[in-house]
């Protein structure tokens, strides 16, 4: 049984009113992660104009420019769906919009875990050193993946099975 036959039979539900909640649905959790990564990307547009920014040598300025750019997209990609939702409104494009949105909700959230990653490797760095970076980079980007999409996944593939 496929899943518009699935929501027809369990909810009773039609083509447009399962995209209504899908969308619904989608922008609630948007709303989640766009103030958490907006004041990320906020804080990280102002570091480089602190006087301790100066004292940052190559690598961790150039592991900067990649967390701020990962933040910076991220924050591009998770308010785009609210963008294409002015664009199209009212153009009965209700289900490329909540697919679309919904791919680009998901690489907004891989970006975020990349930003948030490398902040917490600059953070460990300037206060415990190099090697607690790498550790805290390690740890923290193996618990995104494993929280944000090998768990997931998992349900997902599995789900069929149950």
């Amino acid at each position: 049984m496929d899943d518009a036959d699935w929501n027809e039979q369990a909810r009773g539900e039609t083509e447009t009113q399962r995209l209504d909640r899908n969308w619904a649905s989608l922008l609630q959790e948007l709303r989640v992660v766009q103030t958490g990564v907006q004041l990320l990307t906020g804080f990280l547009i102002v570091l480089p104009f602190q006087p301790r920014f100066e004292s940052m040598g190559t690598p961790a300025r150039a592991l900067y420019l990649v967390v701020v750019t990962a933040s910076i997209s991220a924050t591009v990609l998770l308010v785009a769906p609210v963008a294409a939702h002015r664009v199209v409104f009212r153009r009965h494009e209700l289900a490329w919009l909540v697919s679309s949105s919904s791919r680009i909700a998901v690489a907004g959230i891989l970006l975020l875990g990349v930003a948030l990653t490398g902040v917490a490797i600059l953070i460990f760095d300037v206060v415990a050193g190099p090697w607690a970076a790498v550790a805290a980079g390690v740890l923290f980007g193996m618990l995104f993946l494993g929280v944000w999409v090998v768990w997931p996944w998992y349900q997902r593939l599995h789900s069929a099975h149950r």
